[in-house]
């Protein structure tokens, strides 16, 4: 019988949990209080005995702590056996410690707890969300501590993964939309370790073998390869402990080796493959920037305008809005390490294909040539002022940023600082970068359907 005597949320949850009720869609929900996407974060930043960066806030809005674990260990390390570096991230929960993958589920279910594993070209993450109640914090972070310190890769999970992967991997080759990405990393980064997808090729992942995975997981899951980011209802004290005990389980180990740079395009390169779809997947680019870039700011607010903003950007007002050529169409930055690809792209109806990639081009063109307007600028920095802080409005956002600021290197005051440098940039800064960075006669041109004969594309 429970309790009608409630006195607290934590009581209130301990009461779903007791009455079986799954709490952790309800922790996905709960936001921080409307001030702290307002206030400046106090970043607290330590290195442990063991070699790992840690960033802390302290956020005691609310009952719970985030951890975010990232490793110099995406798909960029996997050194010539494409899928290593995911298959090794995806495996860490799969049976650790002493339980196998149900009962470490079982131990996470019982206390509406949740432990994600994602690796991405840069990085890998071992992520932890709990209450921090502390009966209810203990046995998250000694479930947390055995995925990452001791995970098992017992053969029969990892045969389970692998059919699972090259089920993926097959999908993926029926998609017009992921033939053209990969089509067009391939042609982009060349022998570069960004050109491979990150889940690996069916024949690389038909191969990796435990030994594999475990051989990866000695070499860069180490404490000096680390940054653990953490974000929520403890004391300095209490993270301090918590970053000792994550970081004290990993081998000191070295930091993974500096990936090599990204060369220059030379000149444009073309690709078509046929596709049996109705439309057409277009992707244009070409390098585009690094995390910390000095031009960061200018390139992030011109690609607002040119095609980042949905349908306030120019691309989409050409393409869409005037002439009807695609129901979706875009530009970004994905800034890495190393230069992450400027991509321009969008999907449209075979016949169309020449006509909207040549207005593409155009477009990209003479927005170099011309520049932003007045009012295209003035939108465009109260739409990312404006909303910068609803991407901050949880503890979630906030240690993805704290870990990505740790990985990168960024200086502790980006959050702070991040609307100021928006609202610095003035027209001629994003003209004159955009002409010395972005060049239209050598970029990167994929196409998968089925859109007739090739031509020359008009520049």
């Amino acid at each position: 019988m429970i309790t009608t005597k409630v006195k607290s949320p934590i009581v209130i949850l301990l009461a779903i949990i007791v009455a079986g009720i799954v709490v952790v869609n309800l922790m996905d929900e709960l936001p921080v209080v409307e001030e702290t996407a307002q206030k400046s974060f106090n970043i607290q930043s330590w290195t442990t005995a063991n070699g790992a960066q840690v960033l802390f806030v302290e956020a005691p809005e609310l009952p719970m702590l985030d951890i975010r674990v990232v490793f110099d260990a995406g798909s960029a390390q996997d050194n010539g056996r494409p899928g290593l570096a995911s298959m090794t991230n995806l495996m860490l929960d799969q049976g650790a410690g002493q339980w196998s993958t149900d009962e470490i589920a079982e131990r996470l279910d019982s206390i509406g707890a949740r432990i994600g594993t994602n690796a991405q070209r840069d990085m890998a993450v071992v992520s932890l969300r709990s209450l921090t109640e502390k009966p209810i914090l203990d046995k998250a972070l000694e479930t947390f501590s055995a995925v990452l310190h001791q995970p098992r890769f017992p053969e029969r999970d990892l045969d389970r993964e692998r059919k699972q992967i090259l089920i993926a991997l097959q999908n993926m080759q029926q998609s017009p939309d992921e033939i053209a990405e990969m089509l067009f990393y391939k042609t982009l980064y060349g022998k570069h370790p960004y050109a491979t997808p990150t889940l690996g090729t069916p024949e690389s992942v038909r191969g990796l073998t435990r030994a594999d995975l475990q051989t990866f997981y000695k070499k860069y899951y180490v404490a000096s390869n680390a940054v653990i980011a953490m974000v929520g209802d403890i004391d300095k004290e209490q993270a301090r402990a918590i970053s000792e005990k994550l970081s004290a389980g990993l081998q000191r180990g070295k930091p993974a080796e500096m990936l090599p740079l990204v060369e220059k395009l030379q000149k444009a390169a073309f690709k078509q493959q046929q596709h049996p779809s109705t439309q057409t997947h277009i992707m244009v680019g070409q390098p585009g920037m690094t995390r910390g870039d000095d031009d960061y700011f200018v390139l992030y607010l011109g690609n607002h305008i040119l095609g980042g903003s949905g349908f306030s950007s120019r691309i989409v007002e050409e393409i869409r809005e005037k002439r009807g050529l695609a129901y979706s169409s875009y530009s970004y930055f994905l800034p890495m390490r190393r230069q992450g690809p400027f991509m321009m792209g969008l999907q449209t109806a075979n016949h169309n294909a020449q006509q909207a990639q040549d207005l593409l081009k155009a477009t990209l063109q003479t927005f170099i040539d011309k520049g932003p307007t007045d009012a295209e600028l003035e939108h465009a920095k109260q739409n990312i002022t404006g909303g910068f802080p609803l991407r901050i409005d949880s503890n979630k956002d906030i240690v993805e940023y704290l870990a990505m600021i740790g990985f990168y290197n960024l200086p502790h005051d980006y959050l702070q600082t991040f609307n100021n440098k928006i609202m610095d940039v003035s027209k001629q800064q994003i003209k004159a970068v955009f002409k010395k960075r972005i060049d239209p006669d050598r970029m990167v041109t994929v196409l998968v359907g089925n859109p007739g004969k090739p031509k020359k594309s008009a520049k």
